[in-house]
């Protein structure tokens, strides 16, 4: 009995540690995760004018999308996202490659829709644009509303 009760109690304290040692009180986030944290801080930033730190939070999502991209691939929402920061940080060529990468693997993505289209607005491709709200049309959400907003003129951002 003395056995068995010794050998009950450390299974016991070897299953707590394991848990306990692994993390502190919960799992750790994916690095896909930690980036879309870190992309709704930095648009936060972007709406209080503070471009600069927005811009920084960009590069760190942006280091972990492409992480996360590497680790598992073909990922449509890891793509949007990545087209989504690297377009914030400039680069609009790459993030135009992420964005088509994630429609050739979910054409109806309402972000990359919207996303994809707001590029094509600040590289003066108006009728691509178009093209993209077309594909959003039916969907009645805040995609298909963001961007014919954007293509109307009638919200103005940095995109």
């Amino acid at each position: 009995m003395k056995k068995v009760l010794i050998s009950l109690f450390t299974l016991f304290l070897l299953t707590s540690n394991s848990y306990s040692a692994g993390s502190s009180g919960g799992e750790t986030k994916s690095n896909y995760d930690q980036a879309v944290k870190l992309i709704l801080k930095a648009k936060k930033n972007e709406k209080k004018g503070k471009n600069d730190k927005a811009e920084a939070i960009y590069k760190k999502a942006n280091k972990l999308l492409i992480k996360s991209n590497k680790k598992n691939p073909n990922k449509a929402d890891t793509l949007n996202y990545l087209g989504f920061t690297t377009r914030k940080l400039g680069d609009y060529d790459r993030a135009e490659k992420y964005y088509l990468q994630g429609l050739a693997l979910k054409p109806n993505h309402k972000g990359i829709n919207e996303y994809l289209g707001e590029l094509y607005i600040v590289t003066k491709r108006h009728n691509l644009a178009v093209e993209r709200l077309e594909v959003l049309k039916s969907c009645n959400c805040e995609e298909y509303e963001d961007l014919k907003a954007i293509i109307a003129g009638e919200k103005v951002s940095k995109y």
